[in-house]
């Protein structure tokens, strides 16, 4: 089933870049001349390649924590990594550290400080001797989803109208600022990750079905939480420090894909990215089409989407409970 998502994948990369308010035509971009190629390459291009990238991400990160903490309501944003981000972004737009290091906005590292200090907050107060519960993991997350957001209200409201106006933007989620730059330095760490998590993805199948039927498989579960907690973590807030916290995709696509290819994570991982990719690229497409020349954030439309789907997981899941 992994065929027909790459297959799909690669019409929508390669479709999504001719979209927009202004026409170009494939002679003139590859013949190099202005302004379609520019349009295209520069503008069009490294964002329908970085949404791939943050799509893929996130789903990825979906699967994972749906599977360590045996909750098909969990997503990037439950254990506070996305919120942690933002907290180091807004933090960082409040202290005008508005200034580009080394080709990277200080603002997006300060976005990755963040993310990567919640990871370890929550593992460490999460984390009871050598065992990582995942009902103390959820607990742990869902605290500090809520600390963080209070401080991120705390800076907003500290701060003058045009930091005000700068962090919403930035909350909001967009692919707009992306360039080929951002995407170079992401794709390989994404890569790696991708391939590290499809390694192990087989020992994922026994522990999503319950730890002790995971340890009697021979499955260190201890060990696999831990990697996989930290492996969708670094992978959320490798994404998020550079387009802000864009929610929905890891719970809406991991979803959708065990509807129809089933729960087996030896293709879901895989399957995962490329739809994730597919999703927010058509989500990002229609963000800077739909009212052109006004852009909206794709967070939104991301939000929009996923708020009906997820209340009709939550009353899908109350059925199951009860």
């Amino acid at each position: 089933m992994v065929g027909p998502c790459l297959l799909l994948f690669l019409i929508v990369v390669a479709i999504a870049p001719w979209i927009g308010l202004v026409g170009i035509t494939w002679e003139r971009v590859l013949a190099g001349a202005s302004p379609d190629w520019e349009i295209f390459v520069i503008a069009r291009l490294p964002r329908v390649l970085f949404g791939a990238l943050v799509g893929g991400s996130l789903a990825v990160a979906g699967v994972l924590f749906q599977a360590i903490l045996r909750n098909s309501l969990a997503d990037p944003f439950t254990l506070g990594i996305s919120t942690g981000s933002s907290f180091g972004a807004v933090l960082a737009i409040w202290l005008g550290w508005n200034v580009v290091l080394l080709g990277v906005p200080v603002i997006s590292v300060a976005a990755f400080v963040g993310a990567a200090l919640t990871m370890l907050l929550v593992f460490f107060v999460a984390r009871t001797g050598n065992a990582l519960p995942a009902f103390t993991l959820l607990l742990a997350g869902v605290t500090l989803n809520f600390v963080f957001g209070a401080l991120i209200v705390f800076v907003h409201y500290a701060s003058n109208f045009a930091q005000s106006y700068q962090m919403v933007q930035w909350m909001m989620g967009g692919l707009d600022t992306a360039d080929m730059g951002t995407v170079r330095g992401t794709a390989p760490f994404v890569g790696l990750a991708l391939l590290a998590l499809v390694w192990i993805s087989p020992r994922l199948n026994p522990l999503a079905a319950g730890e002790d039927w995971a340890t009697t498989r021979g499955v260190d579960v201890d060990r696999l939480k831990t990697v996989s907690y930290f492996a969708g973590s670094l992978l959320t807030g490798a994404v998020t420090a550079f387009c802000g916290p864009i929610g929905f995709v890891g719970l809406i696509v991991p979803h959708t894909l065990r509807l129809i290819i089933g729960p087996d994570h030896r293709t879901l991982i895989p399957a995962s990215f490329l739809i994730g990719a597919v999703f927010l690229i058509v989500c990002d497409t229609a963000a800077r089409t739909m009212f052109a020349p006004t852009e909206i954030p794709v967070g939104v439309i991301t939000a929009l989407l996923g708020g009906p789907f997820f209340i009709v997981l939550l009353k899908r899941k109350r059925g199951e409970l009860w």
